[in-house]
């Protein structure tokens, strides 16, 4: 019954997802046919809206099709999904285009629409793995082999006991002994203490007064009861109020664990019904094949003879056959009928007679006529660049072509046309419909038996041809068959270009593989999820903006572009092939703040493998410039053969050092600044490698170079205050810990301001070892014990993290957003300054030309 109703639900979500599709994809229709908005607020809001809006799609589809287990139903979801991820990153980029700025507050829009911040957070589809899991195990698998056979480990160094000599453990044994009876001793003095104690206090008292010990008594269990049910009113009064969580939600729920076991069982079910499916359409083709398959055949063949016997009625002789390029028969019937298709042969013959006579005697006037237009245009260009201008900015902003919602609109009829008013009350089971298969069968059957017609109709007409027209066809087949030669002749040659270029043609991507595990350039992925990386919302965001301060980003906003620049890209390749294109990405930020647990949590997300080009790490290994190709040209050819692939540069800044160091120059860490922007251009839209750069000091670099490779920039911050707290709480509960009344988390989170994530996680795992995590029990954590650990670590001043925002500032999106603001006056004293040195440029000529002709004239 639980797995019954979970079906009827997600089927409801799924439905609910479509008619919420629907509405958006008439509105995008509408706003297409308006005018061009003009006001940047007015269209940010709009485009907002649409974002927040297919971001919940989104996430009701994710969820459909993590749960359905209907194989038919699920290909149709997962087209939606494809269409709806690709479209959040359209809109993501237009974004990024108006506002000249990758953060965005959605403060104002998510009240409106009466949503939590936690309602557009960016979901990672699990089939991302799943569908891929058997291969990802076999690859670890592989590369922890190769690590083992080379004495290489990436987890940490497990620690060996030594053996302890004889003497040295005799001391131990005596100083442990020693210890002993010296606390038996004073437990033995304790009691003969507390004897003689007792002993004088019965000589010296009188007899006890019943009723004073009776009151006392009273009054101290009264006090205590009283105390109890206070404490009790409050907690009662807090969680009331939203406080504190209600005490089950402490414990583990037992309808959480049950809804675990359903979704185990619906994963196997799942299983099941797809590797079904696909056996049905092997035998429901079949099936069709020999049942329909000669019924099929007879009448293509009828169809074609009545088409033959038709076009010799109309024309007085039998057609041309179309080649299998043209479409064969199929190309015949797209809805033309013998009438039409004699009509337009005689309109071509017609045509072509008529531009052989025309064509000389309008050759020469077409060449002067194009000569004056150029002419012309030059002169009107020149004459009039800025009114273009004017006119572009009072056009006003119109939204760009999409790629996505074709596919979407395709999978919306889709679903109208099949699955919206379909009878499934025969399906109990959520198995795959026989009727879907056949229908889909059926076309791909008649395509392979019209392939075979085809060759029997073609000898058919030959015959014909010879037996009533004799008209003799040796030498147009001749022709064809040159032409095709031709074509081979061509593809030949490219392909003899491409295995030059190739340096290792005769290695296998497996020893490639292993050569690069072996000398530490492909390393293993820590598994860390995205949700991992712990951070709250900015609530701040917009209204900072409406006053004209640039906000600092939350690290929420940093997790969520990671997902929508790499996550959802390397994942899907449909959404990458079709996506605005990123090919290198660079998280910039102070030391500790999880630049590298985002990188090994994109590829623990995708599947993706890891390749490590630091400086540091390459340091020494295939010196030269040959060798420096070689080993690039094994890192991309794997990494696109083994796709998704992630291209890690730690310390990036050192690549684009302005000066290098003299400590660093043994290292050469300038060894990849002159490839990279060329292996940028190698990169294709169907290859998923995304090379990601980490920096600490990227003001060491040279920016022009820096931002030609990292075009897209994320600057990841130190946590705020809202981040610290549940960071604490976060920790804490990981190490361990129990958070008690006791522990005051928002003073630890006010006190630890200016430190990062890697400080905070110190400090915890120095406080909860092993001997203060048993007596948590009966001694709960406190505020005060962190701050001892905390304060001997050196925090993120301010200065620091100003000195980021005035490098951002430089970079050309940076420039582009302070141009916005200050409404492009830099732009105008730009102009005139260049205008001015023309003309100066102009009056140096004259006067050079002036005293030529002078001189010329003196001789």
């Amino acid at each position: 019954m639980e797995i019954v109703w979970i079906k009827d639900t997600y089927n409801k979500i799924w439905a609910e997802a479509q008619r919420s599709l629907n509405g958006l994809l008439e509105k995008e229709i509408e706003e297409k046919s308006q005018k061009p908005l003009k006001d940047r607020l007015v269209v940010f809001q709009m485009l907002a809206t649409f974002y927040i809006k297919y971001v919940q799609i989104f996430r009701n589809l994710e969820a459909a099709y993590d749960q359905i287990v209907h194989p038919q139903k699920r290909l149709i979801i997962r087209q939606m999904l494809d269409g709806v991820m690709g479209r959040i990153l359209e809109l993501k980029n237009e974004m990024v285009e108006l506002e000249f700025s990758e953060f965005h507050y959605f403060d104002d829009i998510l009240q409106d629409l009466k949503l939590a911040p936690e309602n557009i957070d960016i979901p990672i589809p699990g089939y991302f793995i799943k569908e891929r899991l058997k291969v990802l195990k076999e690859r670890e698998r592989i590369l922890a082999q190769i690590l083992f056979d080379a004495g290489m480990y990436d987890d940490e160094p497990k620690v060996f006991i030594k053996p302890m000599p004889l003497e040295e453990a005799v001391r131990v044994i005596q100083i442990a002994e020693r210890a002993r009876q010296g606390r038996l001793r004073a437990t033995f003095m304790k009691q003969i203490y507390l004897e003689e104690k007792r002993e004088k206090l019965v000589q010296g008292t009188q007899g006890p007064d019943l009723e004073a010990a009776a009151v006392h008594i009273q009054k101290v269990w009264r006090g205590h009861a009283q105390w109890k049910k206070v404490l009790k009113q409050r907690e009662e009064e807090m969680t009331f109020l939203g406080m504190i969580p209600p005490p089950h939600f402490q414990r583990p729920s037992a309808t959480l664990l049950r809804a675990q076991k359903v979704a185990n069982l619906r994963c196997e079910i799942q299983e099941k019904h797809e590797s079904d499916y696909q056996i049905a359409l092997v035998s429901i083709k079949e099936r069709v094949k020999e049942i329909e398959g000669p019924d099929i055949k007879e009448s293509l063949q009828d169809q074609i003879r009545q088409w033959f016997i038709e076009c010799r009625h109309i024309t007085g002789k039998f057609p041309d056959y179309p080649d299998e390029e043209e479409g064969g028969s199929a190309a015949i019937f797209s809805e033309r009928t013998p009438e039409e298709v004699a009509a337009e042969l005689a309109a071509k013959e017609e045509e072509e007679k008529a531009q052989k006579k025309k064509g000389k005697k309008k050759g020469k006037k077409e060449k002067k006529e194009k000569g004056n237009k150029k002419k012309k245009g030059k002169e009107k260009e020149e004459k009039k660049p800025k009114k273009k201008k004017d006119e572009e900015e009072d056009e006003g902003w119109k939204m760009s072509p999409s790629n996505f919602l074709p596919v979407m609109e395709d999978g919306n009829t889709k679903y109208k046309d099949i699955w919206q008013n379909r009878d499934e009350g025969w399906n109990f089971q959520q198995e795959y419909d026989p009727e879907l298969i056949k229908e889909e069968k059926r076309k791909e059957v008649e395509e392979e038996i019209r392939v075979q017609v085809d060759e029997l109709m073609r000898q058919e007409l030959k015959n014909l041809k010879l037996a009533v027209d004799r008209e003799a066809e040796k030498k147009t087949i001749k022709g064809k068959k040159g032409k095709k030669k031709k074509k081979g002749k061509k593809g030949g040659r490219k392909k003899k270009s491409k295995k030059e270029k190739d340096l290792t043609p005769d290695r296998t991507i497996d020893s490639l593989f292993k050569e690069l595990v072996e000398e530490g350039i492909l390393i293993r992925a820590k598994k860390v999820k995205l949700s991992d990386y712990v951070g709250e919302y900015s609530y701040l965001g917009t209204t900072l903006r409406q006053v004209d301060i640039e906000p600092m980003p939350s690290l929420t906003d940093v997790r969520q572009l990671i997902a929508l620049y790499g996550i959802l890209p390397l994942g899907s390749q449909s959404v990458h092939e079709k996506a605005p294109l990123v090919k290198a990405l660079l998280l910039a930020g102070p030391v500790g703040v999880g630049k590298k647990m985002l990188i090994h949590a994109l590829c623990t997300e995708t599947g993706a493998n890891l390749f490590n080009l630091s400086a540091a790490n390459i340091a020494g290994k295939y010196p030269g410039k040959s060798g420096l190709q070689m080993m690039l040209h094994m890192v991309f050819k794997v990494a696109k053969q083994l796709q998704p692939s992630v291209i890690w540069i730690g310390d990036t800044e050192k690549t684009f050092y302005k000066k290098v160091p003299k400590a660093e120059k043994e290292m050469e860490p300038k060894r990849l600044k002159k490839q990279l922007p060329k292996i940028l251009k190698t990169l294709k839209i169907e290859d998923r490698v995304l090379i990601v750069g980490t920096t600490a000091r990227p003001f060491d670099a040279d920016l022009k170079s820096f931002c030609k490779v990292y075009k897209k920039i994320i600057l990841v911050p130190r946590p705020d205050y809202a981040s610290r707290f549940v960071l604490w709480k976060h920790v804490i509960q990981l190490k361990g810990g129990i958070l008690s009344k006791g522990l005051n988390i928002s003073c630890l989170a006010q006190v630890s301001d200016g430190y990062t994530q890697v400080h905070i996680m110190k400090a915890v795992e120095a406080v909860l070892t092993e001997r203060r995590l048993v007596q948590l029990s009966r001694k709960p954590l406190t505020a005060v014990e962190f701050l001892n650990s905390l304060a001997k670590q050196n925090p993120v001043y301010k200065e620091e993290e100003e000195a980021f925002k005035v490098w951002y500032a430089k970079t050309p999106l940076g420039k582009a957003r302070i141009k916005s603001l200050t409404g492009g006056e830099d732009t105008g004293k730009g102009k005139g300054k260049g205008k001015g040195k023309d003309k100066g440029k102009g009056k140096d000529k004259e006067k050079k030309k002036e005293g030529k002709k002078g001189k010329k004239k003196k001789k």
